[in-house]
């Protein structure tokens, strides 16, 4: 299988390049964030984009806060997408990440609440929010986010790059490319401010991603809360539309005492497959 090999690749880049990941997380007032390079071999990257599906077969998320195709139910699409996926939650990979970034206990979340793969086309956007505090149980903190681009050839120009607020969203953001075969790792908490910027070339850039999550926030800050949006500096109503929301959603789900298992952002591994023709 593929999996056993993207695992060995992926604790091979991990452990040659431990100690400079290491120093980019922790460096500086940002967001702790670390980018690995070339995480696989040319020709593993290449396989794993080219068992991305068409968006027609993904889900399209078209919102005030974001636009993109997103999937989830790993049974739907080519063996290797789930493959790669799986290969981020390998004990070996899992351990090398949590050695790098400090954070223990660390651990992965096989239902792939709220990742899975995602895809988006000219003029997808994502806005600029913090992820919710825990995971689809409401038990565990999110800790990091891990996401891997494979699009050949994508260029920062095209736009659909990551963008860290580091201070905050009225200040300037710091961008990471979506550069193909590269993984990033960055902690999630109630001020990791990111967004995606609107995608500006006709093409797709396809991202894997992961979320791990830890019995204890990462920033030592107790507490609960949704995935909240805001708009870009130069968005003020879409601004004040988007907190209002949150409010609202925060809101809800006091009532509801935190519980997230009616999100259906998680894989069931036998809701039957649907027409692939």
């Amino acid at each position: 299988m593929n999996k056993t090999r993207y695992v060995s690749r992926i604790v091979e880049r991990l452990s040659a390049s431990r100690d400079a990941l290491r120093r980019q997380f922790f460096s500086g007032d940002k967001v702790s964030t670390f980018v690995l390079p070339d995480l696989l071999d040319e020709k593993s990257a290449q396989e794993v984009y080219s068992a991305f599906p068409p968006k027609e077969k993904m889900v399209r998320n078209r919102t005030l806060r974001e636009h993109k195709y997103i999937g989830v139910q790993m049974n739907w699409y080519h063996p290797t997408v789930e493959e790669i996926i799986y290969a981020f939650q390998d004990p070996g990979v899992v351990g090398l990440i949590s050695e790098i970034t400090g954070i223990r206990p660390l651990f992965p979340d096989e239902t792939l609440y709220a990742a899975g793969i995602s895809l988006m086309a000219k003029d997808n956007f994502l806005n600029p929010h913090v992820d919710n505090s825990h995971d689809g149980g409401g038990k565990n903190y999110r800790a990091l986010n891990l996401l891997y681009y494979v699009t050949p050839g994508w260029q920062e120009s095209y736009g659909g790059n990551l963008e860290l607020w580091d201070h905050g969203v009225r200040y300037p953001c710091r961008t990471i490319p979506a550069k193909f075969n590269s993984l990033v790792v960055m902690a999630t908490h109630k001020e990791s401010w990111h967004s995606v910027s609107r995608v500006l070339h006709d093409g797709q850039r396809c991202c894997v991603s992961n979320y791990y999550f830890s019995s204890r926030p990462v920033d030592g800050l107790e507490g609960f809360h949704v995935t909240s949006f805001r708009g870009r500096p130069e968005e003020s109503v879409k601004d004040w539309l988007l907190q209002a929301d949150a409010a609202i959603r925060m809101g809800i789900r006091k009532i509801l005492k935190r519980r997230l298992v009616a999100d259906s952002h998680v894989y069931k591994k036998d809701p039957g497959r649907p027409d692939q023709s």
